[in-house]
């Protein structure tokens, strides 16, 4: 595994249900297009795989 993960908002979570739009929001992702670098520990590949339909996942 890499030491970080490039996190990128691909689809709106407009629709989703409350408790994904928090996991969103707490991955620091506020807008579609935005990328954060989050470092690659199993609470954040918990909160990715919740999400996983909204965002896509590169190892950095």
């Amino acid at each position: 595994m890499a030491s970080k993960l490039k996190i990128t908002l691909i689809k709106s979570p407009i629709g989703a249900v409350p408790k994904n739009k928090k996991t969103v929001e707490a991955l620091g992702l506020r807008k579609i297009g935005k990328t954060v670098e989050m470092p690659d520990n199993d609470a954040v590949r918990g909160m990715i795989q919740r999400v996983r339909h909204l965002v896509s996942v590169e190892e950095v």
